[in-house]
């Protein structure tokens, strides 16, 4: 037996990142890819395989084009001709198999397919039918979208990974609604999948079902402004800020310091993705390391379950800073009925502060479960965040940026990143002289060089890596200080270090940091199309 090459593509119009191979399994079984692996060796002219391959690539490139499945469901007539020209192509290498009963296992695996590509059809309108009637009395008609812009613009994440184009796509006018929401997808046997931004990387928001549901929560885009309210188990008010789920996190940003206050949640995607996206990762920043990740600054938070009903979550006593560094972490969880007043239950989760995180990890997500608190680093699993409330932090009064370019090698710098943490840590130098870390970010070799980074240390070359802290005290000499010692650590690691102290230049030493960022984002935008063929008309 011949084996194919690997890289031979026999299937026509087959522009997307799936091989022959994995199309043919998907189409028409793993068995009858083993067959035409078997009959490759005996073709004499190949025109049986090419008329088959023809078949496969007009299944293949129309499930792969929600344009023309909207196109062909418009145009019946166009659908009895493709169909009817699919099996012209198969009758004619029946009547050429020369009795070759393994060509007839092929062709009977091949006439399945393409019964089922048309009634696929039949099945498509039905449904849209049956989800248009149920969500009538939920949302406007506008919100429920079918057709092929929709559906490629949530086909995939930042991952750029492409299994399933969703088969509908929701998009909520008010927080109320989503409930309503879930609970007709669960009636229509529809796999539901929340969106924000669609920054996310792991995937999260990639359709795995042809029968899904994306809930789009960017109309959920409404934040009250910072609000000096009441917390639970604290006395006094205290700065917070209510966001929908759709609010981009850079508005939040920008609303607490206009205020004069700090939100700590600073993703480096803080631009494009969204305050649900970040409860449901846990996102972090360069923040992080003083203030601690979405889960050490959430106050409340709501979410709708997997059974269409409320939940509303509450940090009991907010120890406003990390959360594993107390002893007793309590929420208050109830849920409510779809209506969103009839109580169905209420009971508080303490949980043991260290349990959150392996000691030294700044954010832990090994433990997905988190001892059964909901929504928070669930990846939309356990539910849909709608809307959430921060507590929100005064910045000391002095702050220095510190850009660390390292020259030597990677192994020769990376211990900085450990130096620099360990002088910030109870008993160091920089604590003892009442200074913070209250940012740190690093940029490896690959990031410096994809991003085309603008070296400050003249005539040395593009650095092996790149670190920027943000260091703040009350005491301006001492902030000072803090700045040239680790200055002095990265110049014993064959490493310049550059001190930004004006707001002006300050942001600008973090823009690298936000541009690698951007441009990540950016390249995967002009993938967006990469496996969908625009019908011209």
């Amino acid at each position: 037996m011949n084996a194919p090459t690997p890289r031979l593509r026999e299937i026509p119009y087959n522009y997307t990142s799936f091989s022959d191979r994995e199309i043919v399994i998907r189409l028409l079984g793993e068995d009858t890819w083993n067959l035409l692996n078997e009959l490759r060796g005996e073709r004499r002219t190949g025109r049986s395989a090419r008329m088959l391959f023809e078949v496969l690539g007009d299944i293949w490139v129309v499930r792969r084009n929600p344009y023309l499945q909207d196109d062909l469901l418009d145009n019946p007539s166009r659908l009895t001709l493709l169909v009817g020209a699919m099996r012209h192509r198969l009758n004619d290498i029946g009547q050429r198999r020369a009795g070759n009963e393994r060509v007839s296992q092929m062709l009977a695996a091949a006439h399945q397919a393409v019964d089922s590509f048309a009634a696929a059809f039949a099945d498509m309108a039905a449904l849209r039918k049956q989800i248009q009637q149920r969500f009538a009395g939920i949302t406007r008609k506008d919100n429920v979208a079918f057709d092929g812009l929709a559906r490629v613009a949530h086909v995939t994440d930042a991952t750029d990974w492409r299994v399933e184009y969703p088969f509908v796509v929701l998009y909520p006018d008010t927080e109320d609604e989503i409930a309503h929401m879930v609970k007709a997808c669960i009636e229509l046997g529809l796999t539901i999948i929340p969106r924000g931004g669609g920054t996310g990387y792991t995937g999260g928001a990639v359709p795995l079902s042809p029968k899904s549901a994306v809930i789009n929560t960017e109309k959920l885009d409404r934040h009250q402004g910072v609000e000096y309210i009441e917390l639970p188990g604290l006395e006094g008010k205290h700065a917070t800020i209510q966001c929908g789920a759709g609010v981009v996190t850079a508005r939040v940003s920008e609303a607490a310091s206009a205020a004069g206050v700090v939100f700590a949640v600073d993703p480096t995607s803080a631009e494009a993705s969204c305050i649900g996206g970040n409860v449901a990762m846990n996102a972090g920043g360069k923040k992080a390391v003083l203030w601690g990740t979405a889960l050490d600054n959430l106050a409340s938070w709501k979410m709708v379950d997997p059974d269409g009903n409320w939940m509303f979550v509450e940090r009991i006593g907010h120890n406003y800073g990390k959360i594993h560094d107390v002893d007793v972490a309590s929420f208050r969880v109830r849920r409510f009925a779809a209506d969103g007043k009839t109580l169905l239950s209420e009971n508080t989760l303490n949980i043991p502060g260290p349990s959150f995180r392996k000691v030294g990890l700044g954010k832990d997500v090994t433990d997905k479960f988190l001892a059964g608190l909901p929504g928070v680093q669930k990846e939309g699993t356990d539910g849909i965040i709608t809307s959430a409330r921060f507590v929100l932090h005064r910045m000391p009064k002095h702050t220095r940026t510190v850009c660390l370019e390292f020259f030597g090698t990677v192994a020769e710098a990376t211990p900085a990143i450990v130096e620099i943490t360990d002088y910030f840590k109870p008993g160091g130098g920089g604590v003892l002289a009442g200074v913070q870390l209250a940012g740190l970010e690093h940029l490896d070799w690959r990031y410096v060089r994809a991003v085309g980074y603008a070296t400050k240390a003249k005539s040395k070359g593009r650095p092996k890596m790149v670190l920027i802290a943000d260091i703040v005290s009350d005491d301006e000499a001492a902030v000072g200080e803090a700045a040239s010692h680790i200055v002095r650590l990265a110049n014993a690691r064959n490493g310049e270090g550059f001190i930004a102290v004006t707001p002006e230049a300050r942001k600008k030493f973090w823009l690298d940091r936000s541009r690698t960022a951007a441009i990540s984002r950016h390249t995967n935008a002009f993938k967006i199309n990469e496996d969908v063929v625009i019908p011209l008309p």
